[in-house]
């Protein structure tokens, strides 16, 4: 499969004056812009028959199944396209209870991955933290004065919702709970969470200080699964676990229910009601769902059941980008190279109705130049794939090379070169 550039070096908006890159390139002045470059869509291949050549897009989509009626707040995305095949309320914030715990993972995940934690490592249980949790709310039964390993604590957290584990976690990896809240509300802001706030480890109620919305939790899904997929599949979706002499399950109403679920938490309080952040995959299709609000657990298992396999079932994903192709090249500033290579970091699809067809055109969208050093892998664009009349899509590019930094040479050099580079071809009306 085979993809065409038709804008090939091109330059950000406010940079085609003379005097203004001779500034950007000699003394390394910032200047961006938003920079699209076209895509053409995938070639022919002779097994298959791609997007750019089925018909037109269909605008009934299937129906949402009617448990999901249930939840006040409810959305259903698929991964591996970016598609939202259901959403009803996915902005609104609500109160998140302990599915807030996944942003209390993810963050000791993100630890772990920079060195700044170790899976053996132990926290001491604080007197404090044992006075107040050791018989609030679900817990661990973690004994005063007692070391915990980290392992263990994140089990205790992400599979029987311990609350005295993740305030043990938040003091013993940030030095304190306000320490590490502070490290939840920055990792939110990275990720775009712009509707989301955390004002505890474990979703304990305090007046509507942590709340999150349901699109919000999606994101934090997708970086736990695709950047740590190692510690996703070790301390998520355990079926429970024993601590302290004491078994407890996990109550994910959908582990051992709905065909390759996995997790991911589940929350309740009776200010929350039942909320529910799942995953489930086949194949190589990844759903990830929220529910929030919901009445009774009954409602909410009937609800999450029903609505992955709905997505599984009335909807299919079709091959668009392979991991690894090539999507054309951004501009760099301040680099030893002038631009640097992109590509898909994972298999990318497109989702129909099951027997669907649409056409397809993409597009590479990033904020330029980008500015060296770029270390291979780093997420630096996004690629927009717009199907048939279906609201765009984003999906994560990455550099395909390392651009190291580059020296007043091989800045005046750059500098020069993009002087008298011709101008960029107009793409294709």
């Amino acid at each position: 499969m085979a993809f065409t550039a038709w804008h090939k070096g091109v330059m950000a908006a406010g940079l085609l004056t003379v005097s203004g890159l001779a500034i950007v390139a000699l003394y390394g002045g910032h200047a961006s812009g938003t920079v699209s470059v076209p895509l053409a869509p995938p070639l022919p291949s002779p097994t298959s028959t791609t997007m750019a050549e089925a018909a037109p897009a269909s605008d009934n989509d299937p129906a949402p199944p009617a448990a999901v009626a249930a939840a006040p707040v409810a959305l259903l995305v698929d991964l591996g396209s970016g598609r939202t095949l259901y959403e009803h309320n996915a902005d609104q914030p609500f109160l998140p209870a302990s599915v807030t715990k996944t942003m209390t993972a993810f963050v000791a995940f993100e630890m772990l991955a920079k060195g700044e934690l170790r899976e053996e490592q132990t926290f001491k249980v604080s007197r404090e933290a044992w006075r107040e949790w050791h018989s609030k709310g679900s817990r661990m039964f973690l004994s005063d004065g007692s070391q915990v390993p980290v392992r263990d604590l994140l089990l205790g957290i992400m599979n029987v919702s311990a609350n005295d584990g993740a305030v043990v976690l938040a003091e013993g990896a940030g030095g304190s709970v306000a320490a590490f809240v502070a490290r939840m509300n920055a990792t939110a802001k990275e990720l775009g969470m712009t509707h989301s706030h955390f004002g505890t480890p474990n979703g304990w109620m305090d007046k509507g200080v942590t709340h999150v919305s349901a699109r919000d939790l999606v994101k934090l899904s997708e970086a736990m699964i695709h950047r740590h997929p190692d510690y996703y599949h070790r301390y998520v979706g355990q079926k429970g676990m024993t601590w302290n002499g004491i078994t407890q399950p996990n109550h994910d109403p959908t582990l051992g229910i709905v065909e390759g679920a996995d997790g991911i938490k589940t929350g309740f309080t009776g200010e929350a009601h039942y909320n529910f952040l799942g995953s489930a995959l086949r194949g190589k299709r990844r759903l990830v769902m929220v529910l929030a609000g919901v009445e009774t657990p009954k409602e909410r298992t009937a609800a999450a059941k029903a609505l992955l396999e709905w997505g599984f079932n009335a909807w299919e994903d079709k091959p668009l980008v392979p991991e690894g192709t090539p999507l054309s090249s951004a501009a760099v500033q301040g680099g030893m190279k002038s631009e640097v290579k992109l590509e898909a970091p994972r298999d990318f699809y497109v989702t129909l109705p099951k027997g669907g067809h649409a056409p397809v055109s993409m597009r590479l969208v990033y904020h330029g130049p980008l500015v060296a050093p770029i270390v291979k892998g780093t997420t630096v664009a996004e690629l927009e794939v717009q199907l048939g009349k279906n609201k765009p899509v984003r999906l994560p590019v990455t550099a395909a090379e390392d651009v190291a930094k580059g020296g007043f040479i091989e800045r005046v050099k750059t500098g020069f070169a993009r002087l008298i580079a011709p101008a960029p071809e107009k793409a294709p009306a």
